[in-house]
């Protein structure tokens, strides 16, 4: 851990989200203070649906400049849009359907299309938001699995080598399914990264994360370390 990173720790899981919530709402109101908008990018999986109905609740949503605020996703499962593995629907079921946020704001990775051609389409949709600027988010949310994955840069896969890509197409042998996944590089580009770990069962990939000897390609949490960011 450099000075850069903050390791904060809670009591229980809805601590934890009240502080990302919070957390949330304070670089939102930075963002729209300093450049007008506020970029952020959603994980999926079961840690953050806590924050996300926390954030739909009237008094956190009133807190975020929906109207100002853009949403895209760190990764996303190669399955239809309303498959229940599919992170943007679920995130769309306990957040966005609750709360007044243009669709248009809204950025889901492409599920109608080849794996391939749907990550290229992605990076495309991310470099056309950014324009002339570099790709910085001012928010992404991460997960950490047990086995040292980060959205879908899972140990021993080869986008785990990837420098020049913003967004890739990768297949889990394990699962036996494609996903969709920012690279590190584009991780490393954002202003904040939070990872969300709760439960006794990441304490011993967390504790290797942090200060085990780095090897990312079976710990590929690892490889994220934000260039002039902060990271959580």
């Amino acid at each position: 851990m450099n000075s850069k990173n903050k390791l904060l720790v809670y009591p229980d899981s809805a601590a934890l989200s009240e502080a990302a919530a919070g957390l949330i709402i304070h670089v939102a109101a930075e963002a729209v203070k300093e450049r007008g908008r506020f970029a952020i990018s959603l994980s999926g999986g079961s840690t953050p649906e806590q924050l996300y109905r926390l954030l739909s609740q009237a008094s956190f949503a009133a807190q975020i400049p929906w109207a100002h605020t853009f949403v895209f996703w760190g990764d996303e499962r190669w399955v239809p849009e309303d498959d229940n593995r599919n992170n943007a629907s679920m995130a769309r079921a306990l957040l966005f359907d609750k709360i007044d946020i243009p669709k248009g704001n809204i950025y889901p990775v492409p599920v109608d299309v080849p794996p391939v051609e749907s990550a290229k389409t992605y990076e495309t949709t991310i470099r056309t938001f950014f324009g002339n600027e570099p790709p910085h988010f001012d928010l992404i949310l991460l997960g950490l699995g047990e086995n040292g994955h980060t959205a879908s840069l899972f140990p021993g896969t080869e986008v785990l080598h990837e420098t020049e890509a913003l967004v890739k197409e990768v297949y889990i042998e394990e699962l036996s399914m494609y996903r969709i996944t920012m690279t590190a590089p584009l991780i490393n580009l954002a202003r904040n990264v939070v990872f969300l770990v709760s439960g006794s069962g990441k304490a011993e990939v967390l504790k290797t994360v942090l200060t085990g000897g780095y090897n990312p390609s079976q710990i590929p949490a690892q490889l994220i370390k934000p260039g002039d960011g902060e990271l959580y």
